[in-house]
């Protein structure tokens, strides 16, 4: 299938602990505020990004069908597979085997794996199938554009 989406998959539910300084502060994306230097406490990314530890992967996207949703090549996907999937959620989905990132859309009776980006095209699910939904995106991580 040459709408493969998914490079890598790493399990997160370990007991690895990443804590990073988290400021009191919000930043402006606006108009600049003066900025303290008062620093609140540790953020643990794992206690801020995963919800259920043995249900979470990481999965890192390929290529450009997600583009529209804000999902780039290189982005790392945080998925919940304890999730049940709902209409227009982010969803993993494999299909005969391939892994994909897709929108889930239910229309009628009719079930889709819809692409973000109009070059490439939606996927009727149909009964004889082999496709399942894997899990549901809950967070994108993508690196900041820097030159």
């Amino acid at each position: 299938m040459d709408q493969k989406n998914i490079l890598s998959v790493i399990n997160i539910g370990g007991n690895t602990k990443i804590a990073m300084p988290l400021f009191s502060d919000s930043v402006s994306a606006g108009f600049p505020s003066p900025a303290t230097d008062y620093l609140e406490n540790k953020l643990d990314l794992n206690e801020y990004l995963v919800k259920h530890p043995a249900a979470t992967f990481i999965v890192k996207a390929s290529g450009p069908s997600m583009m529209q949703a804000g999902i780039f090549s290189g982005d790392l996907m945080i998925v919940d597979r304890s999730i049940t999937p709902k209409n227009d959620n982010i969803v993993i989905a494999s299909v005969f085997g391939d892994l994909t990132v897709k929108k889930l859309r239910k229309k009628g009776s009719a079930l889709f794996l819809v692409s973000a980006n109009n070059e490439y095209p939606s996927i009727e699910v149909k009964e004889e199938m082999e496709c399942f939904i894997w899990g549901v995106v809950t967070y994108v991580i993508h690196k900041a554009i820097t030159k």
